[in-house]
């Protein structure tokens, strides 16, 4: 499933131990901890191929923060391909502490511009700072109306980011000694959505911050005077650490790191807990465990859970995976039925991030994905996805199967629930209007047999199964009290998505503009206080 992009991720490096020299850095020195943070984008390239970059911190050097950041994968903003460009890069950012990002844009520019970290210089070494920012605020719209509407001042950007770096700025200012915790708890209270931040200042004061809600992942680890942080953890024990190392921050803390030593700190009370599930079903590296949940394990189950509702004959049978993140979900499937598990479907490698001039979706879904008819030819294909959202590219992989695989029948399984409704919170998906389920089925409703069979004339499969709400928080291994499901049920964990939701479904109800992203829709009032600019 391709049609889903994720906000961005974040990432984080620290020798902050001053009398020893962790094992995990031995290989560049303290001082030098910098040169990791590539190769932990690297790891969690799969949150955001648009832009990435890095801010290091540089004690002994004029430039106390140096940033680095263009458009482009991971490999190519930091010149991984050309060995002598990429070192030279990497001296001219050395250091002992570094942010890092990657980013997909749900809210901004796709310009070099919109590029994180965000960086503020300024004489005064508190108020100079970078920060990366993953998620997204809800009641954005509100909090840059607040800020246009004070006389002298400007957003330069079209994006929540901005706004945020904007609010940091204003209370730094206010509060001349502010500390770090303070920070996040005075800016906190205007924020509304999800926002995981790392933040490092030009006095070495960092931080590492996970929102109240804790919509997405960040996991930390510390070892002899070393501190990394990453929004999987992949990325960390890829640099050395022992999964028992790595930690998941809980919502609403913050990693403070200052004169040599670390601390971690309650910022803002505990509220809901609403960990997003599409972390594990979809966004989230397969190799990384996220709250305490592996996301193999996850995929796996959820295929399970496919396989016991199933209801046709398994003569004949293959299931084939929509590459690549259904692969673990259509392994569970086939195992529990007892039938081959086969790549009848195979990503184009080759095409990478191109840009298709002129090419529509359903075009560039065709180029895309290439069927084997050595696979698939007189089979009865079970094609596995781990979701379905506006349904172009399932139309064309169904008729690819059938046209070009010649495969004999083609069952759709979809090892989610129906997606219902938007996301407010840091997914790129789109208004009500846009999406495939509530063509066919209206909000609570159950998935009949007869809702399926519509769905599948739809796309000319012989039949179409979704997964159960329960079984999510089933595979998981968590409360449902715990799991953002706000775009399976419409049930939104903070007021701003609340109000969002009822605008999405008043222009879905009359057959509104459709493709909008309301989290950017001008607004006139707000029912926030007004903010202190």
């Amino acid at each position: 499933m391709s049609e889903l992009h994720h906000e961005c991720g974040i990432a984080a490096v620290y020798h902050f131990g001053q009398d020893r020299i962790s094992p995990l850095a031995q290989q560049y020195g303290p001082g030098r901890v910098s040169r990791l943070i590539p190769r932990m984008l690297l790891d969690i390239q799969n949150r955001g191929q648009l832009a990435a970059g890095m801010t290091t911190y540089k004690p002994f050097d004029k430039d106390l923060l140096l940033t680095h950041k263009n458009v482009g994968l991971v490999s190519e903003v930091f010149r991984m391909g050309r060995k002598n460009k990429y070192q030279k890069l990497m001296d001219q950012h050395e250091g002992p502490a570094a942010i890092g990002h990657v980013r997909y844009a749900t809210c901004g520019k796709d310009d070099p511009s919109y590029a994180q970290p965000f960086e503020r210089t300024h004489l005064e070494k508190r108020k100079w700072f970078a920060f990366g920012f993953n998620g997204q605020l809800s009641n954005y719209p509100e909090l840059r109306a607040e800020i246009r509407s004070q006389g002298d001042f400007h957003l330069a950007r079209e994006t929540d980011t901005e706004t945020l770096m904007h609010l940091m700025s204003q209370e730094i200012a206010e509060t001349p000694e502010i500390d770090l915790r303070q920070l996040l708890t005075q800016v906190s209270q205007r924020l509304d959505g999800a926002y995981n931040i790392t933040f490092i200042n030009a006095r070495g004061q960092m931080f590492v911050s996970r929102d109240p809600n804790g919509f997405r992942p960040l996991c930390y680890a510390e070892r002899d005077g070393f501190f990394a942080a990453a929004s999987e953890s992949v990325a960390l024990t890829n640099l050395g650490f022992e999964p028992e190392e790595v930690q998941d921050l809980d919502p609403g803390c913050v990693v403070i790191i200052e004169d040599g030593e670390m601390r971690i700190e309650r910022y803002a009370p505990a509220i809901q807990t609403s960990h997003c599930f599409f972390e594990w079903i979809y966004f989230a590296n397969v190799c990384s465990r996220l709250d305490a949940r592996s996301v193999y394990l996850s995929r796996k189950v959820l295929g399970e859970e496919l396989a016991l509702q199933e209801r046709e004959s398994t003569v004949n049978a293959i299931v084939v995976p929509v590459p690549d993140t259904a692969k673990a979900a259509a392994e569970g499937m086939a195992f529990s039925l007892s039938v081959p598990c086969l790549e009848g479907l195979m990503r184009h490698r080759a095409l990478g991030r191109t840009f298709i001039e002129g090419e529509d979706r359903e075009a560039k879904a065709r180029m895309k994905y290439i069927p084997l008819p050595e696979v698939l030819r007189g089979r009865r294909v079970f094609l596995v996805d781990d979701t379905i959202v506006r349904s172009t590219t399932m139309r064309v992989l169904v008729d690819q199967i059938r046209s070009k695989g010649g495969a004999a029948e083609v069952h759709i399984r979809v090892a989610c629930p129906p997606i219902m409704a938007p996301c407010f919170y840091g997914i790129d998906m789109p208004d009500v209007n846009d999406l495939f389920a509530p063509r066919f089925a209206a909000q609570g409703e159950t998935m009949t047999p007869e809702i399926e069979a519509r769905m599948a004339r739809h796309f000319n499969a012989d039949s179409v199964r979704y997964l159960p709400v329960d079984s999510i928080a089933k595979a998981l291994n968590k409360d449902p009290e715990q799991l953002c499901q706000a775009c399976l049920t419409g049930d939104y964990p903070t007021p701003a998505g609340q109000r969002l939701y009822q605008l999405s479904m008043k222009n879905f109800s009359s057959n509104g503009p459709s493709g909008r992203r309301l989290v950017e829709e001008e607004v006139v009032e707000t029912a926030l206080p007004p903010a202190r600019l």
